[in-house]
């Protein structure tokens, strides 16, 4: 399986900054999607969002666009947006197109340059680059200057990343996940709940401090609102607005079988949900296999970083 692009009519583009460790995620649906999206986090950055709410007039999106930089990179979904209307792509007016891009930004000041953020040109780059081939994963795109546990601070973290992962159910029906993972929490293999990535006993150690638990002791979290874990699920199955927004709602629990803890006071969780195509399944069924996948993409972010900028990762080469 190729990852987000196995539904058909997704393209994704990735531009990643390897001096300032920052990037961007460009993933097109340029024939039109319907989008939902859930926000758990509560240090959430984010455009364009009101048009994803069911009462909206806006039907249809045309792209989404997940990068770092903090509130800066939001800039970058103007890059896509003049990409894409280029193209013709979007809600025509006046011999004009309007795409409609939502777009969320992680925090990743700091772990490179500061003084360098995605923006309108790295924008318009990933939206260019972007294809329907295999999904880059690992240290790419809004995952370049992703890191997670960070309870204790950098110093102990560890490097995230980007991943995605597919799910195919009865009938050519297909689910599929993307997610860049910059979180506070440590990332446990749902299926045998061991830590594979997070908060280390010291910097130059590979065991794990147990966040959670170290929570359940006492340890505060840390002022700072440097994390966010960025998803997007698309199926290949009809939704209408409100099924959409009840899939990112269902394909969050994904988050919460893997990252630990999550939807923390200073994580910018959000997860959207593309629908594209003509199958036909229950929205149930789809909520669990897409929690399934977001699990699994998520998993894949950390095991598919290298170490980077001090942060160790776990595909060491």
């Amino acid at each position: 399986m190729k990852g987000l692009t196995d539904i058909a009519g997704i393209r994704v583009g990735h531009v990643s900054d390897y001096e300032a460790v920052t990037g961007c995620t460009a993933i097109l649906c340029e024939q039109g999607a319907v989008c939902g999206v859930d926000l758990r986090g509560s240090a959430t950055g984010t455009q364009e969002i009101d048009t994803l709410r069911p009462g909206h007039l806006t039907e249809r999106i045309h792209a989404i666009t997940l990068a770092g930089g903090s509130a800066f990179g939001l800039e970058a979904a103007s890059g896509v947006r003049r990409y894409l209307a280029r193209r013709k792509v979007g809600i025509e007016f006046g011999g004009e197109h309007i795409p409609i891009v939502p777009a969320a930004i992680l925090f990743d000041l700091g772990i490179g340059r500061t003084d360098t953020h995605p923006g309108v040109a790295m924008g318009e780059a990933a939206a260019a680059a972007a294809g329907d081939g295999p999904v880059a994963e690992g240290n790419v795109g809004a995952g370049t200057g992703a890191t997670v546990g960070k309870l204790f601070g950098s110093a102990r973290a560890m490097k995230g990343g980007l991943g995605t992962f597919t799910l195919p159910l009865p009938g050519g029906v297909l689910v599929s996940a993307l997610c860049a993972v910059n979180a506070l929490g440590d990332v446990r293999d749902p299926a045998t709940g061991k830590i594979v990535a997070g908060a280390r006993k010291s910097g130059d150690s590979r065991e794990f401090a147990d966040s959670e638990r170290a929570m359940l002791n006492g340890t505060p979290l840390p002022g700072t609102r440097s994390n966010t874990t960025l998803a997007v699920v698309a199926t290949n199955a009809a939704l209408d607005k409100v099924q959409a927004t009840k899939l990112a709602q269902m394909a969050g629990l994904g988050m919460a079988r893997t990252i630990y803890p999550v939807n923390t006071m200073v994580d910018g969780d959000a997860v959207f949900a593309l629908s594209l195509g003509t199958q036909r399944a229950d929205i149930n069924n789809l909520g669990v296999a897409a929690a399934h996948a977001l699990a699994q993409a998520i998993v894949r972010a950390v095991r598919m970083a290298r170490t980077l900028a001090g942060f160790p990762g776990l595909a060491e080469k």
